[in-house]
């Protein structure tokens, strides 16, 4: 139980970094302790939990106010927070299952079980260590009775059964001598209250009295005979008890032992810090006289580039300054000119005859020149333009020596963007990399946007809070040390046009188990071209048409802007995706051959024999065609409805994009982020994201990019290796 407090304040105040919960970084409240044997603020796992939930319905919405399509409330609301503790909570789950939670300590996910919070054992070690922390902060600060009447008295004792802090006067009078109060366990003045008995959080009746060895954690001997623990090795909470304290003591005592060992190298690192800041100085030093001497080049290379475009100035104004002296000479009473009207003045033949030969010369040159006008020199300066691309480039590829490290290159393949963007990269000489910085910026007409870093020491990053329908341009240098290579090629990518809208595929609504197989994860279908499909077939003789297979998300949508994407197997024969209205849906699922009669064109969303009356109307349903390795698009009046022009070859991953507000679809090429067709659509009622089959075919959603899903990533890579 709790401790007398005896410890010196100064042990206690020496060990602050262990009492700091690494979610909110302060002292640790009502901690929790996780699977993985991290604790954590009790009020951090409710927010983390909630802030989860939100970015799972609406990743990447900058305000889940606007775009999401359930009501969202400023504050974690009541029935949200209800919803997390009731065991079997799960984002988007109607049935009980595991709760994953990213535990801010080893930035892993880890399993809280169908229990969840509720799954979780209180440290209250660690809290009343917390708490004596507290007091040996505030030593001077004293803790009051609660039972005085104001003003309070500074109380003596505190009550572990009644959880309260009393002076000696209110002592007495509320733990009478000879009464069941009287035997209350009482310590010292404390606010950390903590049960006598720890009980188990699965059976909340029962104590825990034992310790599986496999989990690493109390159970009681319920959780033993037929719960969760029922196979596992467990041992006396006494003999666990005993061993990890004995070990845990010879630990303290080997480390305690080596006590000179760890002070001196303490201080062998605070002389490498010290050496370090004297080497990072010098180094700053060099790189400052290296970026001189540029600047002394470039002020030289500066002075002789503007000297030479003076002295050309300077050149071609004379002569357009004589040019035009002698043009002024034309005008009448000017120069030439002037000077000829008064030769001819003279009367004498004989004096006129030899002036006038000279000067007729002259006149008949300027007259010449006149008609073929040639300014004297040349105005534009397009030979005295500097070329410094070269310079520019050599440059921003400026870095430390990189003594034979080899540049990284981004694996275009490998790297994506969906709700966040997942960036992979090789690098040949791998092992000699301490580690890497990544780089990336919004591409802006407007602006030059600087680079943001992240140091990563594995060879692929995630990068989230990435703006929608933005550029962003990547790239990475490999570290050693103090030395970098030269950064990669620039790698560009385009951010889809709105918030990735998570779903899943619905059992319920409609799914024909006998026509469509549907994976456990619900994220993916496929479409069984069997033995039922022939029978069908059949009716064809009579008239009939086959009918699609239909299934639609489990989630609607009622208003904002979402996108999605999925690929198509492209084994795949028909494939229907697009969107659809709550009340198209039932008339689709109540009576499915009447939707599939020869004259009804889906593509469009309207009936085939009135286009030209439907084209311009919103409908509530729009899908396009996609099949044998082709992307149809719909018909228009507005563009050619040649099959050439409207058959293109099937992207890899196909995006849907659904501005509610506006009621308009449009439908991307994921590889490109490229629009490849767009209609209005009525959004009078929900939709929801709609798909159908004909035969052999499939579609797998887009996995949204967590982490999670890199280490998955990871793991196929090294099996691949292997």
């Amino acid at each position: 139980m709790e401790g007398d407090g005896s410890d010196s304040p100064v042990t206690i105040k020496n060990i602050e970094r262990e009492l700091i919960c690494p979610a909110c970084k302060e002292l640790f409240t009502h901690p929790l302790i996780l699977p993985c044997q991290h604790s954590i603020c009790h009020k951090c796992v409710k927010e983390l939990l909630l802030t989860l939930d939100d970015s799972f319905n609406d990743v990447g919405s900058d305000n889940s106010n606007q775009s999401s399509p359930r009501l969202r409330l400023p504050s974690p609301s009541m029935d949200k927070i209800d919803r997390i503790n009731r065991p079997g909570w799960k984002r988007n789950s109607l049935t009980p299952r595991t709760t994953i939670f990213p535990c801010p300590g080893c930035e892993h996910d880890v399993d809280l079980g169908e229990r969840g919070i509720n799954g979780l054992f209180r440290n209250f070690t660690l809290e009343t260590i917390v708490e004596r922390y507290r007091q040996a902060a505030r030593a001077a600060t004293a803790i009051m009775c609660d039972l005085c009447k104001p003003p309070p008295q500074e109380s003596t004792k505190s009550c572990m059964d009644c959880s309260a802090s009393y002076c000696n006067e209110c002592f007495k009078i509320h733990h009478p001598w000879g009464t069941i109060k009287a035997q209350h366990e009482y310590v010292g003045p404390t606010t950390n209250f903590r049960p006598k008995i720890l009980m188990c959080p699965e059976h909340e009746t029962e104590r825990i009295n034992m310790y599986c060895e496999l989990c690493r954690r109390p159970v009681c001997h319920l959780c033993k005979l037929g719960g969760s623990h029922a196979n596992h090795r467990v041992t006396t909470m006494s003999s666990a008890y005993k061993t990890l304290k004995e070990k845990l003591s010879k630990d303290i005592d080997y480390l305690i032992g080596k006590e000179s060992q760890v002070k001196s190298q303490i201080s062998e690192l605070n002389l490498l810090m010290t050496e370090t800041e004297c080497n990072g100085e010098r180094a700053k030093e060099e790189a400052i006289t290296h970026f001189e001497k540029l600047f002394e080049i470039l002020e030289e290379r500066k002075s002789s580039v503007l000297k030479a475009i003076d002295s050309s100035k300077k050149l071609r104004l004379d002569k357009f300054q004589t040019q035009m002296e002698e043009y002024q000479g034309l005008l009448e009473n000017n120069g030439l000119v002037g000077y000829a009207q008064e030769v001819l003045k003279e009367t004498d033949q004989s004096c006129f005859v030899q002036t006038a030969k000279q000067l007729h010369l002259r006149i008949q040159k300027a007259t010449e020149s006149l008609k073929s006008f040639r300014p004297a020199a040349q105005t534009s300066f397009e030979d005295y333009v500097v070329n410094t691309s070269k310079q520019t480039e050599l440059l921003g590829e400026l870095s430390f020596f990189s003594s034979g490290i080899d540049v990284p290159e981004i694996n275009e393949e490998q790297s994506k963007v969906y709700n966040n963007a997942l960036i992979n990269w090789h690098h040949p000489e791998k092992d000699k990399a301490d580690s890497y910085v990544l780089e990336y910026r919004k591409i802006s007409r407007e602006d030059e946007m600087s680079w943001n870093e992240i140091e990563v020491c594995g060879t692929s990053k995630i990068i989230q809070d990435l703006e929608n329908s933005s550029t962003y341009a990547f790239r990475v240098r490999a570290y050693k040390g103090s030395i970098c290579s030269p950064c990669s090629r620039e790698f560009i990518l385009h951010t889809p046009p709105a918030p990735v809208f998570s779903f899943l595929f619905d059992e319920k609504c409609g799914y024909n188990n006998e026509h469509l197989l549907l994976n456990l994860k619900r994220d993916r279908v496929e479409s069984r071209a069997g033995f039922n499909l022939l029978l069908a077939a059949e009716r064809i003789q009579v008239g009939y048409y086959t009918s699609l297979d239909y299934i639609i998300g489990d989630t609607g949508i009622t208003k904002g802007k979402h996108f999605w994407a999925f690929r198509v197997e492209p084994y795949s024969y028909l494939v229907k995706v697009g969107v659809a209205s709550s009340d198209k849906l039932q008339e689709w699922l109540r009576s499915p051959r009447d939707a599939v009669s020869p004259r009804y064109e889906q593509d469009s969303g309207h009936d085939s024999g009135s286009e030209d009356a439907g084209f311009d109307s919103s409908q509530p349903f729009t899908l396009v065609t996609i099949g044998m390795k082709k992307f149809f698009i719909p018909k228009s009046p507005t563009s050619s409805n040649e099959p050439e022009n409207r058959v293109l070859p099937m992207p890899t991953s196909i995006g849907i994009f659904l501005d509610y507000d506006k009621g308009k679809v449009s439908f991307y090429d994921m590889d490109h982020m490229k629009c490849l067709y767009e209609r209005q659509v009525d959004c009078s009622h929900t939709l929801y994201p709609a798909f159908a089959l004909m035969g052999s075919g499939g579609i797998q959603l887009e996995e949204p990019i967590t982490a999670k899903y890199l280490e998955y990533q990871e793991d196929m890579q090294l099996k691949h290796l292997m």
